[in-house]
């Protein structure tokens, strides 16, 4: 079932979210709607609270952007509860888009390289380092699951320049080609 994208200025994109319990009911079910619902929105993540979901649950898959980053090729994952253990000094500028920012692409410095902690949909735990595209697609949504996104880490100037562009998507007069939920006035 394709879910609707919650975007800026929506509670559930800054909420506390909460680790998911290995008992969790209709988990799986879940993951699959988040798959859908990414795909169907073109994207290459997407977190739990991007779907109005309070909980540390976050599903990649960046096979589609592997041209233009070969070390996308494949790389498909369930995070659940990750924890990003270390950053590397180097760091990386490149432009990053959101789900939940229709339209908005920003240049953001991120890591080059993290090393995260996480459970997969079988709650198998799992250590691994990513670099490249693929830290910065996993430190993207990991900072959604912190009650973050990406224009925090844009300059007053920048966020400045897309006031206009943020204040549209609040009062949802933007189109986009996939499900969103709609603002509650």
């Amino acid at each position: 079932m394709i879910l609707p994208i919650y975007t800026y200025g929506q509670a559930a994109l800054r909420a506390e979210n909460k680790p998911v319990e290995r008992n969790c009911p209709n988990l799986q079910q879940l993951i699959d709607d988040m798959f859908e619902t990414m795909y169907r929105a073109e994207g290459v993540g997407l977190a739990a609270p991007q779907v109005g979901l309070s909980v540390q649950l976050l599903i990649i898959d960046a096979d589609a952007v592997s041209k233009n980053h070969p070390e996308c090729k494949g790389f498909k994952r369930v995070m659940i509860n990750p924890e990003i253990l270390e950053h590397s000094k180097e760091t990386v500028s490149a432009e990053e888009g959101c789900l939940s920012f229709p339209d908005i692409h920003e240049k953001i410095t991120r890591a080059q390289q993290v090393k995260v902690r996480y459970f997969d949909a079988d709650f198998v735990e799992h250590e691994e380092t990513f670099a490249d595209f693929n830290a910065r697609i996993v430190q993207h949504e990991c900072e959604h699951l912190a009650g973050g996104v990406f224009i925090d880490n844009i300059s007053p100037i920048r966020r400045q320049l897309n006031k206009s562009k943020l204040n549209r998507i609040v009062k949802g007069a933007i189109s986009c080609d996939y499900k969103i939920k709609p603002i509650k006035k």
